[in-house]
């Protein structure tokens, strides 16, 4: 398996998104024989190859058009025969934007672009409950059940999933943030560039006296407002200042913040660019290219970026997410201000302070218990086997109290002994506390799977109903057989299993629009808190 290409960074094929002119490596899963086969808006059979990248303005499945929204595809996983590669490997991701973007487009009545659907975005948006460890920076959680979604009483859901060592508010490194805010026109739009200023003002209500915040802001041109500070008074009335106009420097602007950054550099503190943006960049001498090689040098000298995406319609995700990949850094999408206080209040040391950086996860099945395996999502994330202990390839950045979780589906081989190990899971990071390589195992043994679904683990049944949905809505040819009613039911019996949050309701409320505008009936009411 080590030598074998695999889709995502090993492809030798390059697709190149003209518009950005944003190098990337684009690989799909295409139905044998092309798609004109297909039926009911899902893929055939998937097999592996290149497919060029996408392009902006892309229609909605329900053919209303949200204008510009520049997504991109990057297939469906196959299953994978153990016998051929029995090792599954990844770099770890923490991004969230996917869930919130279609979020977005379903409470405005459209059903989201299926390239705008980044399954493992979906999974780790939601909290299941996994204990943080006691000593080490991680803990893991190995456990499957039959699936409920297969036809076969062999194929099972696995889920693996890493949880951070917390770190008290307290107990934070002190952050030296410089805060790069786009206040181009397109900011103007919805007032994203209003939501902007209450979401950064919920964040500098949370920082502490040994704290600094600095202000850099673009539009045609970049301006520093504001070098890094503790008067947070300053700070605040700054934020209240800020006006949209003109066209997008994005270049000149990062550029600057980065250059802030730098200027006021602090030892073994947090050093972090936190961008604002809608993305769209249509000013700067070269282009997307040139930001990321710079973005790409800063966080290799320790200064990380945290992405955050505002607007619907004239928005950029293919840029956010790569801004956020090369700068070390996770991507988070807000549209209300209940998911600004979620990534700048609640989770906000986990969002500044990374306990491990370039962290890759390997699964590997045995043959003699699986026959066949598939990761759901991480298609962008994928990293050669061999590169598993290659610590010269960037992977990526966990923070304190995050959680990552992968679900496979994994057929069991007939016939199969009922003890012994399915799959080792190895985990491979840099401790951001000491600096050294750390590798870790866990195992998945017969005797963690559940007998059948009704007994599964709550968080398992949560990761999986929360996974399906994500593959419905890509239009993934192995969801084919669910329908989002019956999905939106399984949602209601695992709230029954515990509390009823507010996630769980907004998920089963979610799935029911969906529902409703596949059938091609409305959204119900519209939903004004995004009309602002």
């Amino acid at each position: 398996a080590a030598a074998a290409p695999r889709p995502g960074r090993d492809g030798e094929f390059r697709g190149r998104l003209d518009a950005l002119k944003v190098g990337q490596e684009a690989f799909e899963v295409e139905p044998a024989g092309g798609r004109a086969g297909s039926q009911a808006g899902f893929d055939e059979a998937p097999t592996r190859r290149w497919v060029p990248p996408s392009t902006g303005g892309t229609a909605e499945p329900n053919d209303r058009p949200y204008g510009d929204m520049f997504f991109q595809g990057y297939g469906t996983n196959p299953f994978v025969d153990t016998e051929d590669d029995p090792l599954s490997t990844f770099a770890v991701d923490v991004d969230t934007a996917s869930y919130e973007l279609a979020r977005g487009y379903l409470r405005r009545g459209h059903l989201p672009p299926a390239d705008a659907v980044r399954v493992e975005e979906f999974v780790n948006s939601f909290d299941y409950g996994d204990p943080p460890p006691r000593r080490r920076d991680f803990a893991v959680v190995a456990e499957g059940a039959p699936s409920p979604f297969a036809a076969t009483a062999r194929t099972y859901l696995v889920r693996f999933a890493l949880k951070g060592r917390e770190v008290a508010a307290s107990h934070r490194r002190p952050a030296v943030l410089t805060f790069v805010v786009d206040v181009s026109g397109s900011m103007n739009r919805e007032n994203r560039l209003g939501l902007v200023k209450r979401s950064l003002g919920l964040l500098v209500d949370e920082l502490d006296a040994g704290d600094a915040v600095g202000l850099v802001v673009y539009g045609s041109r970049g301006q520093v407002l504001l070098a890094p500070t503790g008067d947070y008074e300053r700070v605040l009335a700054a934020i209240d200042r800020l006006r949209p106009g003109g066209s997008t420097n994005a270049e000149e602007g990062l550029a600057l913040g980065y250059e802030t950054a730098r200027r006021h550099f602090r030892d073994g503190a947090i050093n972090r660019v936190i961008l604002c943006s809608d993305g769209v960049a249509n000013v700067g001498a070269t282009g997307p290219d040139t930001i990321l090689r710079r973005i790409a040098e800063e966080a290799a000298a320790g200064i990380e970026l945290t992405a955050v995406g505002f607007g619907m319609g004239n928005y950029n995700d293919v840029l956010m997410e790569q801004l956020a990949d090369r700068g070390d850094g996770n991507y988070a999408y807000v549209d209300d201000v209940e998911t600004a206080r979620r990534v700048f209040v609640e989770n906000l040391t986990g969002t500044l302070q990374t306990i491990a950086a370039d962290a890759k996860v390997q699964v590997e099945f045995d043959p003699g218990q699986v026959q066949s395996y598939r990761l759901l999502g991480y298609e962008n994330r994928d990293v050669a086997d061999r590169d598993f202990r290659n610590d010269a390839v960037d992977a990526g950045e966990i923070g304190a109290g995050h959680q990552v979780t992968a679900l496979y589906e994994v057929k069991l081989r007939e016939g199969a002994p009922q003890r012994g190990d399915l799959a080792t899971l190895r985990l491979r990071y840099r401790s951001r506390e000491s600096g050294r390589i750390v590798e870790d195992a866990a195992g998945l043994g017969r005797q963690d799977l559940a007998r059948s679904w009704s007994e599964a683990p709550r968080g398992l049944r949560v990761a999986a109903v929360v996974a399906e949905f994500a593959e419905r809505l890509r239009g993934s040819y192995w969801a084919r057989g669910t329908s989002l009613r019956e999905l939106a039911a399984a949602a209601r019996d695992v709230g029954r299993l515990g509390p009823w949050d507010s996630r769980l309701a907004e998920l089963t409320e979610l799935i029911e629009i969906a529902a409703r505008l596949e059938g091609g009936g409305p959204a119900a009411e519209p939903d004004d808190r995004f009309e602002r």
